[in-house]
């Protein structure tokens, strides 16, 4: 596992709830702040409280990326047409480190940042070791040769924490990405998950353009 495993449950318990909806969180067990004022009574939050909260949240979902970072992601999904919220989370998710973890070449983001600055990561068959690398549409991500035999990525593999069922990955599509689908489950009568999920194109264009550009981003 990553190094950083104490260091992201105490991420959780800060912003006071399971950001990575891991099973072994300590805010499952201690839904208070870390530290001997943990536990203290809180006011009610301001407007820039709850702002810098969600900043904070965000940036601790996506492997805890540094505030130049960040910050620097953000100006650029800006200047991008459309809605900057989703540009922002869009090239979040083209990171390196996020594509490896995505891909579960690792159990966690910060075990996937681990493994692109260790080397064994390539990027279209070029070894690559920065982690807040850009993975552009059509680039192809592969393990190293070695790293194929670690048992980390093994691990990886086989975790089932991840994987959506139909329904709940229809609402999450639904809800954060903003294309509406449905589970191929519910035209069964004993609702087996079939692990599909169905579009429908029956409608204009510039509607089925935009959410194939959001699909895209994914």
């Amino acid at each position: 596992m990553s190094k950083r495993q104490s260091s992201k449950y105490k991420i959780d318990r800060r912003m006071g709830e399971n950001i990575w909806g891991r099973p072994k969180s300590s805010v499952n067990r201690r839904s208070y702040g870390p530290g001997q004022h943990g536990q203290r009574r809180k006011g009610k939050m301001s407007d820039f409280g709850i702002q810098l909260r969600a900043k904070q949240k965000l940036k601790g979902y996506y492997g805890d990326v540094t505030e130049k970072q960040f910050k620097r992601t953000y100006q650029e999904a800006a200047q991008m047409k459309g809605d900057t919220g989703q540009n922002l989370i869009g090239l979040l998710e083209q990171r390196l480190d996020m594509v490896v973890y995505r891909a579960k070449f690792a159990p966690t983001i910060f075990s996937a940042r681990q493994v692109v600055s260790h080397g064994h990561i390539y990027v279209n068959g070029v070894k690559c070791n920065i982690a807040s690398r850009r993975v552009r549409p059509g680039d192809v991500v592969s393990l190293g040769k070695k790293a194929k035999e670690m048992a980390l990525i093994a691990e990886a593999q086989s975790l089932p924490e991840r994987d959506l069922p139909e329904a709940e990955f229809c609402q999450w599509l639904t809800s954060e990405i903003g294309v509406a689908a449905i589970p191929l489950s519910a035209f069964y009568g004993d609702g087996f998950d079939q692990r599909v999920v169905r579009f429908c194109f029956a409608k204009k264009d510039e509607t089925l353009r935009a959410a194939i550009e959001r699909l895209r981003r994914l």
